[in-house]
């Protein structure tokens, strides 16, 4: 049934179309039926029949993946009436009507096609337009280089982790190690920063709902392997954290800034420097005042970060968020906690620091959460990483595949990869085959994660499934086991798994 919406594009010179989320096309304006012909005469044809299998993916994973991501232009390729293929510049944007939602492409632009090739559109405002298509242009460039970043990271920083924690202090290629490691770290916040940028409605859309646990292990197993053998650290993880909404590239980078001032707070020569880290659920039933932070009656998780260095001195703590205020020698800027500040502050959280001269400063962060509670590890150790399952994972980068191979059997899993969901489902059918857990890929050409996930379920197998991706989220999180950002460490890997296999 035709949806009952106005198009607004019917009298367009250029050829458009109205996409439903099952992948017909349910609108036509005139240019494109003169341009397709009679592949759009019946109604609610599918997109499939105009589409070129050289765009990388079917177009049902197209509309899929369009409909969840932001509006973009890029170059695809359509069959049209005379049985050619021809390639169109064409712009993607969602439209939304009474709770449904569909796709309008707009071929603006012709090439590579001939006699077929369309005009480009006119308007009174043609230089503004211009200016709009070039940004989308920019923006869907560095969408697909953030994901294409986050892939080939992923595989570094895992491989690396894992090495890492098998390296004895003293090793020779330990120090290396950590340096690859840290530029990796921070070419994974470019990534992040790249991903940022390129989702428009990044304002408006809530942050994903998310496990602190695992964000606070992530950083402190950096920090760790940085700083080697000299620190002692203690982690006292709550077993069951109220669950949190944040972006976690920024709160990551809150988290590991301050980490860095509190291992900064010791002299070279210290002796045996303490750091410990603990994460606990905070309830108030009316509003309370924490130092400098004033917090509303809540629910709120708590991340606590304490050294035994040198301390602040009392004058200098009311200035410490100050932006270029700093009790640090050059090249220090004074940016840091202005910084942490900044991105706690944009979650509706708040950060308090208290610390006494000579004996070490304690820095609490305030998240607001919801009191559904996930459960988690206290914290990674190998014995308590290992298993002895079956996974299988599902990836269309090979170098991600053997990564997950590599890990997951060190630590006793049996591993099963494929390629693509097809692969994925054939593996699933084999005979004696016995699947305990499932990790895929959301964003795959041809059979995408999101239609593997329905096809396992559609056949009746009830096998956890965990899903990974550098930035599309998954639909329904009530569906999966788990979700794990790329790119992602050796440990982070595990300790999902191990959570998703226990959920």
């Amino acid at each position: 049934m035709k949806p009952e919406v106005v198009f607004g594009l019917e009298n367009a010179t250029w050829p458009a179309l109205l996409v439903n989320m099952a992948g017909a096309v349910t609108l036509a304006n005139t240019a494109a039926k003169n341009l397709f012909g009679p592949a759009l005469a019946n109604p609610s044809v599918q997109l499939a029949a105009i589409w070129s299998p050289e765009n990388g993916s079917v177009a049902t994973e197209f509309v899929s993946f369009w409909l969840q991501s932001p509006t973009a232009v890029t170059n695809l390729k359509f069959k049209t009436a005379g049985g050619s293929m021809a390639t169109y510049t064409t712009a993607i944007c969602q439209f939304s009507n009474n709770g449904e939602k569909w796709l309008v492409l707009q071929l603006l632009t012709g090439i590579s096609g001939g006699s077929e090739a369309v005009p480009e559109a006119k308007s009174a405002t043609e230089g503004d337009a211009a200016l709009k298509q070039k940004l989308d242009c920019v923006l869907q460039l560095a969408r697909s280089v953030s994901l294409d970043f986050n892939n080939a990271l992923t595989g570094v920083l895992a491989h690396t982790s894992l090495l890492l924690g098998k390296a004895e202090a003293e090793h020779p290629w330990r120090r290396s190690l950590l340096e690859v490691e840290k530029s990796a770290a921070r070419a994974a916040e470019i990534a992040s920063e790249l991903a940022l940028f390129s989702r428009q409605e990044k304002e408006s859309r809530r942050a994903p709902a998310g496990n602190l646990n695992a964000l606070v292990g992530r950083c402190v197993d950096v920090m760790r392997n940085a700083q080697g053998p000299r620190f002692s650290w203690t982690q006292n993880l709550e077993r069951s954290l109220f669950e949190s909404r944040f972006e976690e590239a920024k709160v990551q980078q809150a988290l590991t800034k301050i980490l860095e001032n509190a291992v900064e707070a010791f002299p070279l020569a210290a002796n045996s420097p303490k750091v410990s880290v603990a994460t606990r659920n905070v309830e108030l039933t009316e509003a309370t005042q924490d130092r400098n932070v004033r917090l509303a009656a809540g629910a709120y998780v708590c991340v606590e970060i304490s050294d035994t260095g040198s301390g602040i001195e009392a004058e200098a703590l009311p200035r410490i968020f100050e932006p270029f205020f700093t009790t640090k020698k050059a090249p220090h800027r004074g940016l840091g906690l202005a910084l942490v500040y900044g991105i706690i502050s944009n979650h509706g959280g708040g950060v308090a620091i208290s610390s006494s001269p000579g004996k070490g400063t304690s820095a609490r962060v305030y998240l607001p959460a919801e009191k559904s509670r996930i459960h988690s590890a206290t914290g990674p150790t190998d014995t308590g990483l290992r298993g002895t399952a079956t996974v299988l994972v599902v990836d269309d980068e090979s170098l991600l595949l053997t990564m997950a191979e590599t890990i997951l059997s060190d630590f006793g899993y049996k591993v099963v990869t494929a390629n693509n969901g097809q692969k994925a489902l054939q593996a699933l059918t084999q005979p004696g085959a016995k699947i305990d857990l499932i990790v895929t890929d959301l964003v795959m050409p041809g059979m995408g994660g999101r239609e593997l996930i329905e096809r396992i379920r559609q056949q009746g197998l009830d096998i956890p499934i965990m899903c990974t991706s550098g930035y599309v989220l998954p639909e329904d999180k009530q569906a999966t086991a788990g979700y794990l950002q790329k790119p992602f460490t050796s440990t982070e890997l595990l300790v999902k798994v191990k959570a998703a296999l226990e959920s």
